[in-house]
């Protein structure tokens, strides 16, 4: 029995350069439009929503809540007022 060096066969490419890739990306362009066109009066009357819901979670996400989480750096500056 002999062993043998598979090395020099054919590089292997990435699955979206193959051909069932290509199908499956295929399947997917035309699966997204068809929900683009499809669902577009959903997407829409959801948008109303957006600038709301978009502003509060703004609020809590970067503004760290109500305990200011963000003012963090004040603490190591010293007191103007009791310069210890």
């Amino acid at each position: 029995m002999s062993t043998h060096d598979h090395s020099d066969h054919h590089p292997q490419g990435s699955f979206l350069t193959s051909r069932a890739g290509l199908v499956l990306l295929g399947f997917l362009a035309i699966g997204g439009l068809l929900l683009i066109t499809e669902h577009r009066a959903h997407v829409l009357g959801a948008l109303f929503y957006l600038l709301p819901f978009g502003c509060l979670f703004m609020h809590f996400f970067m503004h760290g809540g109500h305990g200011h989480g963000g003012h963090g750096g004040h603490r190591n500056q010293p007191d103007e007022r009791n310069p210890s």
